[in-house]
């Protein structure tokens, strides 16, 4: 099991190095990120929109770039190439939370089988910690921005993140056992193969809450506005897909559902230049 308190150290690695690279020539940045997330995810159902807009939560981080563009050691700006002027690397650490339940269509008011029953008192709770790497590209000068041509930088990021998730699932159908097969929605049951490998009873188990970690990648769509010459605010559009479907405790096999998991998460950050 991967610990938190691995992934706050890993951080501090990540940011030493970083820091030791900037030493060596980099300015670096260091910034503060939160806001609303969504996670689609195997509670509802995926596209419909009434699960989308209540199955939200929060998020915050801390975020750590090496500018390219400027010299930490003479404050000056950096040979005149491309990739100096148009790129940074951004390293995170944060954390988002999602309350779950089940809406839309099999919960409607006009549902009243025992199945609906059972979805309705079912609910999970989403705990992410994250760790990775992103590299922005700001398609209009970096120098220029700096130098205050213009305010706004629009700016495209793509990476990797590692992420520890510890998911929370509750029902109180039946005798509230989150264990108990019988109080949560059978069809996940009757429609998940055998594997006598891992489970001789014959039932595979979609609800598991067991915490665990897994890869995801990360992209985002943002904008930086300056409102002084050592510091930014941020606009982060970002969606995150993990290559597990257990970040939410539920992995079922049913046809509307049965992709892995992922989060969409509109962040407002701060930026502070260091150097």
């Amino acid at each position: 099991m991967f610990k938190t308190k691995q992934i706050v150290v890993l951080f501090f690695i990540c940011f030493t190095m970083q820091t030791a690279k900037a030493q060596l020539g980099f300015s670096h940045e260091l910034g503060i990120i939160a806001g609303p997330v969504a996670l689609k995810s195997d509670f509802g159902v995926r596209s419909d929109f009434k699960t989308n807009a209540e199955n939200t939560g929060i998020g915050v981080g801390l975020v750590h770039y090496i500018n390219f563009a400027y010299r930490a050691d003479c404050n000056c700006y950096t040979t005149d190439n491309y990739f100096n002027d148009h790129f940074k690397l951004r390293t995170e650490l944060s954390w988002n939370k999602t309350k779950l339940e089940h809406v839309g269509e099999f919960v409607a008011p006009n549902k009243i089988s025992e199945e609906s029953n059972r979805l309705r008192a079912h609910t999970g709770e989403a705990n992410n910690f994250d760790i990775g790497m992103q590299l922005e590209y700001f398609p209009l000068s970096i120098r220029s921005f700096q130098a205050y041509s213009y305010k706004f930088a629009p700016f495209l990021s793509l990476g990797a993140h590692y992420v520890a998730y510890n998911p929370k699932v509750n029902t109180d159908y039946g005798n509230g056992n989150e264990q108990n097969f019988s109080n949560f929605y059978n069809p996940w049951y009757a429609d998940n193969p055998f594997d006598a490998d891992t489970n001789p009873t014959g039932l595979q188990i979609p609800v598991d809450p067991s915490s665990g970690s897994t890869w995801s990648i990360v992209s985002s769509v943002g904008v930086r506005y300056k409102i002084s010459p050592l510091a930014d605010i941020m606009l982060d559009l970002r969606g995150q897909y993990y290559f597990s479907d257990w970040v939410d405790g539920l992995n079922h096999e049913l046809e509307y559902n049965k992709h892995n998991d992922w989060l969409v998460w509109l962040n407002f950050g701060y930026i502070y230049y260091l150097n």
